[in-house]
């Protein structure tokens, strides 16, 4: 069971994740856009972050970069999941921090999967 940070604009693609996650026993928070993202990681300390791209104010790319590279946050891994994709748009996530890269719609094998490999379960 791990404590995982849902960071997305998009309330179907939250209920979705947290369903999926929930049932596998997950405690699961949310924040609505990158800033949010930042400050509830600092408060919350998750075990990974799910991480959105295309959000108002601070986008996902922007966000994932600032976290890891804060000496408090840089531990957590992210996994962005994004409707972004382009393989550039991966590469690029990938460069910011981010562990993992899915596109949106996300299959649950795939996010189970995926989830379960990095946090090495």
């Amino acid at each position: 069971m791990a404590q995982i940070l849902i960071v997305d604009d998009s309330p179907t693609e939250i209920h979705v994740a947290r369903s999926v996650l929930e049932k596998l026993g997950h405690i699961i928070e949310i924040a609505e856009n990158g800033e949010d993202g930042i400050s509830r990681a600092k408060e919350f300390k998750p075990d990974l972050i799910l991480m959105d791209v295309v959000m108002p104010g601070m986008n996902g790319f922007q966000a994932t970069r600032k976290i890891s590279k804060d000496p408090e946050l840089a531990e957590i891994p992210i996994i962005i999941v994004t409707s972004k994709d382009q393989e550039t748009d991966r590469v690029w996530g990938l460069r910011q921090g981010a562990k993992a890269y899915i596109t949106k719609p996300v299959a649950e094998d795939e996010l189970v999967e995926k989830v379960n490999s990095v946090l090495g379960a």
